[in-house]
């Protein structure tokens, strides 16, 4: 393989919403470090956020460590955080798993609420030199304030903080990089708006940018998700004297080899100690957290004991009147016997937190409504913290519901009561629900709700180990809350 020997070139590789797709994280490593061989000292590498993702066991089991191991062995310059980064991990795991990091995270956005200062381990901006140019990057990711602020930090208006940022070190440098874990439309009005940037590396909302997008003087590039591609950017200076995009693109990351006799080419460093935190974040996760007498089915297009059992997870833990869940958020039936961390983790994979919320009883009906129709319960959902497949029916705790299918959509309820009390469109009740709803993803009703109370950093599946540590829970998600009416 040859060296690149020319002068004054630099390439930038770039990864984004990885999302612990810990297999796609080998074959990256393994094209990273064919670029390396070409281009040695001459290479810069930057992920873009959302490394991380509890879904998978990996991150789970050893709290991120796994991700942070794989960060340093494929040699990453610096790393901006996602949102699955800073809202799915406290403050206090994420100082711990990024302690071990040899590269630094940049952001400009997030303040400590109680300093009004940047974490410690993290770095509003950072000037490399790379191949005789003085590079500076600066990160960013999406400002979730409600969610941040009670985590304990203070998510600051990106556009402004990264203009203050731009503003301190363009004169100091000759390339402004911004690791923009905004989304594409951010990323546009950040070019438009923003003077002194001259790359964008983008994530967040997942967009492929198969070739370079320039608006004004801003070049932009974005790798889509999960490992699917990397992106790839040189940089070098013109006849002027000036440094600037000279090409750029994305590679196609393919799925790992499998030899003759189906069996996997053998592992690379980063293989191997993939499948050492495989091991231990299995052992991990087998701590028994409760036992069972019954399984306790799950089905997305009715009600099911198991999303009863969350829903009363969710009505319990918040203290609410109802608790309104949708069955999709589970991946299959709780078993019975003893229960595991592991178990609930891979039946209730989805980092979403529970909410609070005043909700007008006709935006409830509308959407208990909606979950009679097979269209909405079967639509496969994507994003917002959702690992699920489809949406799933909803299951709901604290009250009745009285139906007939045979009658048309959206006037097939006859009555839904609380305690007893039908419930009476214009009054408001207040409700426990999940944060995913609040976006207008699934049931829109739902997203309606006035004086929301997030809850972090608890997760569905913490509220089931709580709630199977309950006693007479199990026996009670047996019970029907939806009684469908005798056909005449």
């Amino acid at each position: 393989m040859q060296q690149h020997t020319e002068s004054e070139q630099l390439m930038i590789l770039h990864t984004n919403d990885i999302h612990s797709h810990f297999g796609a994280m080998v074959q990256l490593s393994e094209m990273i470090e064919a670029e390396r061989q070409i281009w040695r000292d001459d290479l810069l590498l930057l992920d873009i956020g959302d490394h991380m993702d509890r879904a998978a066991v990996e991150t789970e089991g050893t709290l991120g460590q796994a991700n942070v191991d794989v960060l340093n062995l494929t040699g990453y310059d610096a790393v901006t955080i996602g949102n699955n980064e800073g809202l799915t991990f406290t403050p206090e795991l994420l100082e711990q798993a990024y302690a071990g990091l040899q590269c630094p995270v940049v952001c400009c956005n997030i303040k400590e609420t109680s300093t009004g200062a940047a974490p410690g381990w993290m770095k509003e901006h950072h000037i490399v030199v790379k191949a005789g140019f003085t590079i500076g990057l600066i990160g960013a990711t999406a400002a979730f304030s409600e969610f941040y602020r009670i985590l304990g930090w203070e998510a600051l208006d990106p556009i402004e903080s990264i203009r203050s940022q731009v503003e301190q070190i363009r004169g100091q440098v000759d390339f402004v990089i911004l690791m923009s874990h905004l989304g594409l439309r951010m990323d546009e009005q950040l070019a438009e708006e923003v003077r002194g940037i001259d790359l964008i590396l983008g994530g967040h909302s997942h967009h492929l940018l198969e070739e370079p997008l320039y608006i004004k003087e801003t070049c932009l590039a974005a790798a889509e998700k999960y490992g699917h591609y990397l992106g790839r950017i040189l940089i070098g200076r013109n006849p002027a004297g000036q440094t600037s995009v000279q090409e750029g693109g994305v590679l196609k990351v393919d799925p790992p080899a499998v030899g003759r006799e189906g069996e996997r080419e053998p592992l690379n460093k980063v293989g191997e100690a993939i499948a050492i935190h495989a091991r231990h974040a299995a052992e991990q996760l087998k701590r028994t957290v409760a036992i069972t007498q019954q399984v306790l089915p799950v089905q997305y297009d009715g009600e099911s004991p198991f999303a009863n059992l969350l829903a009363q997870s969710v009505r319990r833990f918040t203290g609410s009147q109802i608790a309104i869940v949708n069955s999709g958020q589970l991946l299959g039936e709780l078993p019975d016997g003893e229960i595991s961390e592991g178990v609930l983790h891979a039946l209730c994979p989805s980092p979403i937190n529970p909410c609070r919320m005043k909700l007008k009883g006709a935006y409830i009906l509308q959407s208990l409504e909606e979950s009679l129709i097979p269209e909405t319960t079967a639509r496969p959902i994507y994003g917002f913290g959702f690992r699920g497949k489809v949406l799933g029916s909803l299951c709901v705790d604290g009250m009745e519901i009285e139906y007939d299918p045979s009658r048309a959509p959206f006037s097939r309820i006859s009555k839904a009561t609380i305690e007893g009390v039908p419930i009476v469109p214009e009054i408001e009740y207040d409700v426990g629900t999940l944060d995913m709803f609040t976006f207008g993803i699934g049931y829109k009703s739902l997203s309606f709700g006035t004086e929301k109370v997030f809850i972090l950093p608890e997760f569905l599946r913490d509220l089931l180990r709580l709630e199977l540590q309950t006693p007479g829970a199990v026996e009670q998600s047996l019970s029907s809350r939806w009684h469908k009416q005798p056909e005449h």
